[in-house]
């Protein structure tokens, strides 16, 4: 049977001693769509473009610290105990998608508080842009041949070459496709439906879709750190779980929580 062979070299331009990667161009095209359809959201609910490019700086830098404390202290905490400055080389990789999602959060309450912006309404609009980010960066791990699936017979398969010859799930595609899918979900939602004017609804639907449909592909996966084989479930999907739950409260009391007042004009942060 046909197998693709993957084998494409993860550095897209080498000038002497620096690197161009294309993880890299990937989560810089993620960065700039999501800010693209947040300016969109922003505008929507009676913010600006001006103030979402203040958000932006925030969102960003939560982002990468917030992953890469994630993936020191959750996946490889003894080794980065020992070496606490390795913490700081994030070029050489080890970033966590859940606790890029928490460093967001943080970064997004600082925010509000310096804004006067209520701090669910800003995440609102940051949960309707995210998951387009999200497929970019899942997409920019293909090409590092990373987070690879479980040897599989399905015709699709792909053999990563730089890991070894087995054909395995692309699971980083299939949760490119599941997020770019989300990201098309939560357009129309703040489009076209009136979640938009509950804070904490379109959070609580991108946590409850992202992370429900993370748990499901997880069982597709190899386990990224030796200690997860003698678990029950793996890392990712122990983490998912309270996403979820947090996701379905918000959806829950949403009612609750009306936006008047949120289209306020912000201070400047």
């Amino acid at each position: 049977m046909l197998r693709v062979v993957w084998s494409v070299d993860p550095v897209l331009l080498r000038i002497g001693s620096l690197q161009l990667r294309w993880y890299g161009v990937l989560f810089a095209a993620g960065i700039l769509a999501a800010y693209r359809a947040g300016v969109r959201s922003f505008e929507r609910a009676g913010g600006s473009a001006e103030e979402a490019s203040r958000l932006l700086s925030y969102v960003v830098a939560g982002t990468i610290i917030g992953a890469r404390l994630g993936h020191c202290l959750l996946y490889e905490p003894g080794y980065y105990v020992h070496h606490p400055l390795e913490i700081l080389a994030v070029w050489r990789g080890g970033l966590a998608s859940h606790g890029g999602v928490l460093g967001i959060a943080l970064a997004v309450a600082l925010f509000a508080r310096r804004a006067g912006r209520p701090t669910l309404w800003l995440l609102d609009r940051v949960a309707v842009a995210a998951p387009i980010a999200a497929a970019c960066i899942r997409v920019g791990n293909f090409f590092n041949s990373e987070i690879i699936g479980r040897p599989t017979t399905v015709p699709w398969a792909v053999v990563f070459a730089r890991i070894d010859p087995l054909p395995r799930h692309p699971a980083m595609l299939y949760e490119a496709l599941a997020y770019l899918a989300i990201f098309g979900v939560m357009w129309r939602l703040d489009r076209r439906s009136r979640l938009g004017e509950r804070r904490g609804a379109l959070l609580g639907v991108v946590l409850v879709l992202v992370f429900g449909f993370r748990f499901a592909i997880e069982f597709l996966k190899e386990p990224q750190e030796a200690f997860e084989h003698a678990l029950p479930l793996d890392l990712g999907q122990f983490l998912s779980v309270p996403a979820v739950l947090i996701g379905l409260w918000l959806l829950a009391t949403a009612r609750r929580r009306s936006d008047a007042g949120a289209r306020a004009p912000a201070k400047p942060a």
